[in-house]
């Protein structure tokens, strides 16, 4: 008797914390029907798809229940800055601990969101981005040519170009950020890379608490080696004076961090650093095959930079600041698919204006969560036709770069956002976008790359990955691949080819 007491106070109790109602001046609220899970599930399996349909019921604001918490989700780009610009009722960095203890089992002492962003732009910016962009570039054209990839460069070999992009980029990355490439071998390379895409490939469970029984202890196996494979005591070689990671790890330890604090963050910096640039190769090399008047329109701007070095150069970095046709084309691959949320923990009640007047109240203890792969990067009233690649969305007549889109009739100041805003907006992102181009340039100069089969269409987004950065496809695209018998003073020479979508 005096436990079914106990329990149907427990029931009560539980749902009066999970009933609420919508206030006076509040968002519309759509709790859904599953008590305490709300639409937690709907949302995991297809944000896109879910807050789409949220958008058609309630309009450009709304707050939906997902897992026991509230989240208002804001989706008129006019009105963002009403949540970018306040950091005294809104809070970035709360939110962002919580994953990171959940995903990497990482707590930082004394962690300071300002002083490491504040050191991270020092490596992402001036001559420092220079150093970092020429010895990105090396090591991609060392491992181009490793026997690795090529057993001979002159044989075709084949691979799915995910597997391919993420492969090269990830080694590359890991070397200029983590390693020493005289140093560090193939099998250590490989060992890290198969870890880390087993990791990233739970990441999206791990992050909403989804795991199964088995994935769990996968993801913390996973861990464990990732951690171990990252110490110094296992990574081949030491790191060379003033490198990125030695005076990562000194910043670490600045902030009062132990070894095994400084261990774990180094897989959160791997994660961080190396999970965007080869999906978003995959996809902007996949648009480019897919899409031969991208490709003809790319490869006549390559050819009109009269590149004179060969592969095994440095490629100058003052001539990626002059490439119109390649950074539409990039812009417009980003905006369909890179899909970040951002959002924000409600610390004190707010009252919220919209750019068109209308005033929300957000409760303190809620969270706020842009989401601008709907709108503006997919809104149809923002860019015709979103949902096709076109390569010269971003370009003025003229030539040059289109910033003028619209919403409302008004002038969008964010018309699309891959890296965030705001004074969050991503570090590195000018890393990110260098190395990008870096790596289309030289696969499109240095290699011979087509498609299986000339018919092939891109595959289809992984839709768990909504809110991840840049999307993975669920599937993947044929290639097949070999070095251009290049002449030793010219990048652009054309090798042989054996369909009209060859690079």
């Amino acid at each position: 008797m005096m436990w079914t007491i106990v329990l149907l106070l427990l029931l009560l109790l539980f749902l009066f914390v999970s009933t609420r109602s919508r206030s006076k001046n509040e968002p519309p609220l759509d709790k859904g029907w599953i008590p305490w899970l709300g639409h937690a599930i709907e949302f995991a399996k297809d944000a896109a798809k879910f807050l789409t349909r949220m958008k058609m019921k309630h309009g450009d604001i709304f707050t939906v229940r997902v897992a026991g918490h509230y989240v208002t989700v804001l989706l008129d780009p006019n009105s963002y800055d009403a949540v970018l610009q306040d950091s005294v009722s809104l809070d970035f960095s709360r939110y962002a601990q919580v994953l990171m203890q959940r995903i990497f089992s990482v707590q930082l002492p004394n962690h300071d969101p300002a002083a490491q962003r504040a050191w991270m732009q020092q490596y992402f910016q001036g001559e420092s981005l220079a150093h970092l962009s020429y010895v990105m570039q090396r090591n991609v054209l060392s491992l181009l040519s490793s026997p690795e990839i090529l057993q001979n460069p002159t044989d075709w070999k084949r691979d799915g170009l995910f597997s391919f992009c993420y492969g090269l980029l990830f080694r590359a990355g890991y070397l200029t950020l983590f390693g020493r490439e005289h140093s560090c071998n193939s099998s250590e390379l490989t060992a890290v890379y198969e870890e880390f895409r087993k990791f990233d490939g739970l990441l999206s469970k791990i992050a909403r608490s989804t795991l199964k029984r088995d994935e769990k202890k996968m993801a913390c196996v996973l861990r464990e080696r990732l951690w171990d494979l990252l110490s110094p005591a296992q990574r081949c070689g030491t790191a060379e004076p003033g490198s990125w990671q030695q005076n990562y790890r000194q910043h670490l330890r600045d902030e009062g961090a132990d070894e095994e604090t400084q261990r774990r963050a180094m897989l959160l910096q791997l994660w961080t650093t190396q999970c965007n640039a080869g999906p978003a190769a995959f996809w902007f090399l996949g648009f480019l095959l897919t899409n031969p008047e991208a490709l003809r329109a790319v490869k006549e701007e390559i050819d009109s930079l009269s590149l004179h070095a060969g592969c095994q150069q440095r490629l100058p970095l003052d001539q990626l600041q002059h490439t119109p046709v390649l950074d539409s084309a990039l812009n417009e691959t980003l905006r369909l698919t890179a899909a970040v949320t951002i959002t924000r923990e409600v610390l004190q009640d707010k009252t919220l204006r919209m750019a068109d007047g209308q005033e929300y109240r957000l409760r303190r203890g809620d969270r706020v969560c842009l989401f601008p792969y709907l709108s503006p990067q997919m809104d149809p009233e923002v860019h015709h036709k979103p949902e096709k690649f076109k390569y010269d969305r971003f370009l003025n007549m003229d030539g040059t770069e289109k910033k003028d889109f619209f919403k409302h009739g008004r002038r969008l100041k964010y018309y699309t956002m891959p890296w965030g805003a705001g004074k969050n907006i991503c570090v590195g992102r000018h890393f990110a976008v260098s190395i990008i181009k870096q790596f289309v340039l030289t696969v499109l100069t240095c290699m011979d790359l087509e498609l299986c089969d000339p018919n092939a269409a891109m595959p289809p987004v992984n839709t768990s990955r909504y809110g991840f950065g840049m999307l993975q496809p669920n599937g993947e695209l044929e290639i097949r691949y070999r070095l251009k018998r290049l002449n030793p003073t010219s990048w652009g020479s054309e090798g042989s080819s054996c369909s009209n979508t060859a690079l």
